[in-house]
């Protein structure tokens, strides 16, 4: 089994809950870091603004860089969960 394969995501009801709550974070930390990347650009508009619009884009940095932390770590906990249930199925025989 491998990582990022689409069939790990319909492999049971507990893997496509677990995609589908990744998939709306992901989204939120997407929707997050676009919101602080506009709001700091119109504040550079003002020179007395510059530190809290630097800071936005700072925090809209690390949203983005947790983006594929987030997708890695979906992805590791669907392959963990199919390693369980071929682990489960060989147990059985």
């Amino acid at each position: 089994m491998k990582l990022f394969q689409h069939a790990q995501r319909q492999r049971s009801k507990a893997s496509r809950d677990l995609y589908a709550r990744f998939e709306l974070l992901y989204t939120f930390v997407d929707f997050s870091a676009a919101l602080c990347f506009l709001v700091g650009s119109t504040l550079f508009f003002r020179e007395s603004l510059m530190t809290p619009a630097t800071w936005l884009f700072v925090v809209g940095s690390v949203l983005f860089a947790a983006k594929p932390t987030l997708r890695l770590l979906r992805e590791v906990r669907l392959y963990r969960m199919g390693d369980y249930a071929d682990l489960a199925e060989r147990l059985e025989d």
